[in-house]
């Protein structure tokens, strides 16, 4: 029998993404449905019902939430190549701790960032850089975050390339001054099918980001 996958996200959801392109990394069909986060179809609320957030993988009937548990799981239940997990223990929870503080501080950082004005503007946007350094740091020389191989930390990072343009135009700053490392990292990254295919136009999400900042403004 062969596998019933559907996945439940929104098209602009970096988090989303993460497990589009992991699905596409494996090579997995599945049926992609749209939510509309402002009214939030049954079918989310049945399958995430703590959070009621996207995206939700629902692997034959059964829901699995929160994308980098999602692409974990994606990793363990077709395991075949190419690996996203690294194999070894230690690097593994390395790599569990850099998605754990991609997830833990570049959204928070960059939402606080954009509803943010004067002083306080300048003050986030130089702790957002200064995340995006340290992970800098961390890539070092390498290709990718795991080494060699693209694998899970790439995967968990390399969405939100699609929303730097959003990041820059807010901060006023350019990211390819700041982190040349890490955009010519998400150029290699870029150079993969799996990703290229899945990150939406940079301009495309700005409009989208744009056009919710000025409905918050008009309340």
């Amino acid at each position: 029998m062969a596998d019933e996958v559907v996945l439940l996200d929104t098209w602009a959801s970096m988090f989303g993404m993460r497990v589009r392109i992991a699905l596409a990394e494996k090579g997995i069909k599945y049926e992609w449905k749209e939510e509309d986060l402002r009214n939030k179809s049954a079918l989310l609320l049945q399958m995430n019902p703590v959070h009621k957030k996207i995206p939700v993988l629902i692997h034959n009937g059964k829901p699995i939430c929160e994308s980098a548990i999602i692409v974990q799981y994606i990793d363990e239940v077709w395991n075949h190549n190419p690996k996203i997990m690294p194999s070894d223990p230690y690097e593994r929870a390395q790599a569990r701790f850099w998605m754990d503080y991609i997830d833990k501080k570049v959204y928070d950082t960059w939402r606080k960032l954009w509803l943010s004005t004067g002083e306080e503007r300048e003050t986030l946007k130089k702790e957002f850089i200064s995340i995006f350094k340290q992970l800098e740091e961390t890539l070092g020389n390498k290709p990718f975050f795991g080494g060699d191989m693209f694998g899970f930390v790439d995967v968990g990072l390399i969405p939100y390339y699609s929303w730097f343009y959003s990041y820059e135009t807010y901060g006023n700053f350019k990211m390819e001054e700041e982190c040349p490392k890490l955009i010519a990292w998400a150029k290699r990254c870029m150079e993969r099918e799996t990703v290229s295919k899945t990150l939406p136009d940079e301009k495309k999400v700005y409009a989208f980001i744009d056009g919710i900042k000025k409905v918050l403004d008009s309340k």
